[in-house]
């Protein structure tokens, strides 16, 4: 911890689909909470948090990784947005890539566009490859435009040309226009994805204008809430950044959550010495994992339900497997579990009001789950719901109950491992070689049988692991992402580096305009570069050695490089950071002398003793040899026959398998 930060209260907050989780610092103190969250109003969830956690207490840094924009988009409960692009370009948002994602299915399901075509106007007005100008915008087009969009009372405009990343002259007219319409969200492209394909640029751009008056009216609640406190919200690319830019920029929020979670495993394992890790956050709703080799890695590109984000974001794959996925038998009569959740409202069965079998209720069914021990500690376990919500799907499965609950487990554990396979052995890496993290309020049910499925012999399990996204919100670096496309054939260093050195002046003045200290930010550039002739880039860091590094990446991913062939670089990208919080966890203590009490879990068809444990008092150093199970307030982790755990004396739990 920075002697800065050793007197201040630093508070993380993370927003999931069933619990709001909250995490606050002063000094070496610690404080948590979870509270069930608020899908009508997540504002609601973070300050009541706030009020009961620190009581009017000052804040002085606050952190928030949010669920608003991921949420509106995931449930088409967006603003209703126009679109304007070039004359003849109104249907690429339908059109895309012509991709087929379901390669077998005979009747393949389009993805249906945020903007309908009633809402598309197309501009005359055309720009080149090069940047010049081949029809000019007039002012009477602009106005005729401008009255058709008024007619239409959208909430939310999209503004997206052709080749406004190399001349944004009319872009910036038509948002100097909406900009007299205080009631009206604008969003321009080259603003939010200076860089070439217009398809992925332009779907960006209406994501945009499609969540950025749901974010912006949900961090107006939250702030008039919070009275003095400026919140920072977290990026999908693991950084910061002010209130005022996440409502503006609100698609760069997307997968905050997510992010926010491998900013918390990362901390975690450079604190024990790993720098190749795979991160496994299991929630109530999904399941997120990313794999970290010497660094978080980013990409450039993501999507989600169908839709492509051409914003930078950490690299991480999600599944619908959580705690509260609901099992159900499809028409062929075969076990599927999720993507439908059942959330925070009704939740799992034994939550006392959801009625659907899910994984929780599960785990519940087989003694992975202590009844007695509280869900956050407030979310009383009501097993009798669990077993009456299995038993109807256990009859029409024609299983026992424990068969049943057994299946929705290796279900689930499938879908899982598939994600963990996906980013590393899809990917040329080799899972055994690399630790787990594993955190959520769930997935300490699950890692070993997911490590042993992988070859993966170590799982660290680390302090307060339901709330590891809060506290990685809580330490997040103030990060802000720059890009160019410049397109040049084998370019010298030298060349590149002038490029930088003009995105660097403009990154340099938007920073000190949001307040960052300048002298504290390191800028990090690096290049997409492909073959001449080929399609798509791969992006490695700048040196004066860039095109080595690109032929060492190529030959990785690939399996050849062509070291004799030119080289184009499509775009440069100069990430900015600026340290964040450092809070620390106070000094691992706990009151020792509490022995474990017997239990009982079904493993492998078969019913086991095995010890419970409180972690609150199981002390650093100590050895629990499986089978077992550890409970806390924010999590349970599951000891297997043939595993064993050791309390690390940052109060981390080492789990490994013996021999």
């Amino acid at each position: 911890m920075r002697s800065r930060d050793r007197h201040r209260t630093i508070v993380g907050i993370d927003t999931g689909g069933t619990f709001t989780d909250v995490i606050a610092f002063t000094g070496g103190t610690v404080r948590t909470l979870k509270i069930l969250s608020t899908p009508s109003d997540p504002a609601v969830a973070v300050l009541e948090g706030l009020r009961e956690l620190l009581r009017d207490e000052p804040v002085d840094t606050l952190t928030y990784s949010s669920t608003v924009a991921t949420n509106a988009l995931l449930q088409r409960q967006g603003a209703r947005v126009m679109l304007l692009t070039t004359a003849g370009f109104e249907d690429i948002i339908e059109i895309g890539r012509q991709n087929r994602p379901e390669l077998y299915a005979l009747e393949p399901q389009p993805v249906i566009p945020l903007v309908p075509r009633a809402c598309r106007i197309g501009v005359r007005e055309r720009t080149l490859a090069d940047g010049r100008v081949l029809t000019p915008l007039r002012r009477s087009t602009l106005l005729h435009v401008l009255r058709k969009v008024r007619r239409r009372h959208p909430e939310s405009v999209a503004v997206c040309f052709l080749h406004s990343y190399v001349n944004p002259s009319h872009e910036l007219l038509v948002g100097t226009a909406l900009n007299d319409w205080p009631d009206v969200f604008s969003s321009l492209s080259h603003a939010l994805s200076a860089e070439h394909r217009e398809y992925e640029r332009l779907s960006t751009t209406v994501i945009n204008a499609y969540v950025g008056p749901v974010m912006g009216r949900h961090l107006r609640h939250l702030q008039r809430g919070l009275g003095r406190v400026r919140p920072r919200v977290m990026q999908s690319n693991g950084g910061a950044i002010s209130a005022p830019l996440a409502a503006r920029e609100a698609v760069r929020t997307v997968l905050s959550g997510p992010a926010a979670g491998v900013v918390g495993a990362w901390t975690v394992g450079r604190a024990l010495g790993l720098r190749r890790i795979i991160t496994f956050d299991m929630g109530g709703t999904s399941t997120d994992v990313s794999l970290l080799d010497g660094s978080i890695r980013y990409r450039s590109e993501s999507t989600i339900d169908g839709l492509p984000l051409r914003v930078p974001a950490i690299d991480i794959h999600t599944v619908g497997a959580g705690g509260g996925s609901i099992a159900r038998m499809d028409t062929g009569g075969a076990l599927i579990v999720g993507p439908e959740s059942a959330g925070a409202d009704p939740g799992p069965a034994c939550y006392g009001r959801g009625q659907l079998p899910t994984v929780t209720d599960a785990n519940v069914v087989l003694g992975r789950l202590i009844p007695e021990n509280p869900l956050g500690g407030r979310v009383r376990l009501q097993p009798t719901r669990s077993v009456r919500a299995i038993e109807r799907l256990a009859r029409r499965l024609r299983l026992g109950t424990e068969q049943a609950a057994e299946g929705i487990v290796q279900v689930v554990n499938a879908s899982m491992e598939r994600a963990i396979r996906t980013i590393s052995v899809e990917r040329g890496y080799e899972p055994r070689n690399y630790a787990l993290i594993a955190f959520g309020g769930a997935a300490g049910q699950h890692a070993c049988e997911l490590s042993a499925a992988l070859g993966i012999r170590r799982v660290i399990v680390p302090r307060h692991p339901g709330l590891l996204s809060a506290r990685g919100a809580a330490s997040a670096d103030i990060q802000r992402d720059y890009v160019q496309t410049v397109r040049l054939t084998d370019p010298p260093a030298a060349r590149l580096r002038t490029v930088f050195a003009a995105v660097k002046r403009t990154a340099r003045a938007e920073l000190r305009a949001e307040g960052v200290r300048l002298r504290d930010t390191q800028f990090t550039p690096s290049v997409d570069v492909r073959y001449q002739g080929q399609s798509y880039e791969i992006s490695v860091p700048f040196s004066p050695a860039f095109a080595n590094s690109f032929h060492t990446a190529h030959e990785r991913l690939y399996g050849y490089a062509d070291r004799g062939r030119a080289i184009e670089v499509i775009s440069v990208r100069l990430l900015a950071r600026a340290p964040g919080p450092r809070p620390a966890f106070d000094a691992f203590r706990v009151a020792a002398g509490h022995p474990p009490i017997r239990g009982r879990l079904r493993w492998n068809g078969r019913w086991l003793d095995c010890a419970v444990y409180d972690r609150t008092h199981v002390p650093a150093g100590a050895v629990c040899a499986g089978p077992a199970v550890i409970a806390e307030f924010s999590a349970t982790t599951v000891v297997p026959p043939g595993w064993r755990c050791r309390v690390h004396a940052a109060g981390h739990l080492e789990v490994t398998r013996a021999g």
